[in-house]
């Protein structure tokens, strides 16, 4: 029994279209919902208008042809030409958007990561230079000496986070099975800071038992304390909290009295590097990668994070994590 054409094309997800003498003679569900219906019977100049496409469509003969913009502005496509042995054509669209994000976001991540690197380093060979060429006195030994261990030390931080963020992102797909007191885990992560007392820590429960990685929820609980610390008034106060729901969720609170983040900011604020405030953030020691990881390992739990802030009235950012069941 030989099968059609069309009915092979029917069961495909890609969308897929039978040319004939530049004529669209069937188009199947896929590309229909991508072009409209209308398309069978059209000519392909009026069914995919892009002159590349229109180019490599009307020549009969085998290629590939990029097209931008065919589903929404921006996405990229990629049109591909086989002959049949009958000699009609078949034209397949393949969506290319995703491959270019990721490549473009891997791009941006490389060159990113070597502005932020390149920064300290060229201070701290700067510094050298110096102490190595000018006949300084101990006092401004000691002071350059300060600021290219500070330097060095911010170097160490990026690449420990960059490391960090590697690796979470190597397991997300793979949810994490312990059961984790969050409570525990929190009182465990404020204790571990030398201004422990400026944090105060109210729950509504005694234990709120979750499945995840006891280490990546600490570093959770330590990244977003650590912003709440460097960005709030100095000396001003950080409130944890947590907090159980019948409906069998759990959410942690950090809360900061701070001068808050303009709206403009909060979408990006997960963003790999993204500072809302970059002068400040370098000056704090921040390298623009904590809240990319608190992100990311939230997602590989299965939960929701969020920040919500105003402007003179501080940032409270919010993990939400599902229970165990008892």
């Amino acid at each position: 029994m030989k099968i059609a054409a069309h009915d092979v094309l029917a069961l495909i997800d890609v969308p897929a279209m039978l040319i004939n003498r530049a004529q669209v003679t069937y188009a199947n569900p896929a590309a229909a919902a991508l072009l409209g219906s209308h398309i069978t019977g059209q000519d392909v100049r009026l069914a995919i208008r892009n002159p590349a496409a229109v180019a490599l469509l009307a020549s009969g003969v085998a290629g590939t042809a990029k097209i931008e913009g065919l589903s929404v502005p921006g996405s990229k496509w990629q049109l591909s030409c086989n002959i049949l042995p009958d000699g009609d054509m078949l034209a397949t669209l393949t969506d290319m958007s995703v491959q270019a994000s990721v490549a473009r976001a891997h791009a941006d991540f490389v060159a990113n990561a070597s502005h932020e690197l390149r920064t300290p380093l060229a201070a701290i060979l700067g510094y050298v230079e110096t102490l190595a060429d000018a006949d300084a006195d101990a006092a401004t030994r000691s002071r350059f000496l300060g600021i290219i261990a500070r330097e060095a030390k911010r170097m160490q931080a990026l690449v420990e986070d960059l490391m960090s963020l590697s690796r979470i992102e190597a397991e997300k797909h793979d949810a994490p099975q312990d059961n984790i007191d969050l409570v525990g885990v929190v009182r465990e992560a404020v204790s571990a800071f030398a201004d422990a007392k400026r944090i105060s820590v109210e729950s509504n429960a005694t234990k709120a038992i979750v499945a995840g990685d006891n280490g990546q929820l600490a570093q959770v609980l330590r990244n977003l304390i650590e912003n709440a610390l460097k960005y709030g008034k100095a000396d001003g106060p950080v409130a944890v909290s947590i907090e159980t729901t019948e409906s069998g969720w759990a959410s942690i609170s950090v809360r900061d009295d701070g001068e808050g983040i303009a709206p403009e900011h909060l979408p990006r604020l997960t963003e790999r590097f993204y500072r809302a405030d970059d002068s400040r953030s370098r000056e704090a020691g921040g390298t623009g990668l904590g809240l990319s990881i608190v992100k990311h390992i939230v997602e590989r739990h299965r939960g929701r994070f969020d920040i919500t802030s105003r402007a003179g009235e501080g940032t409270t950012a919010s993990v939400i994590l599902k229970l165990v069941e008892p």
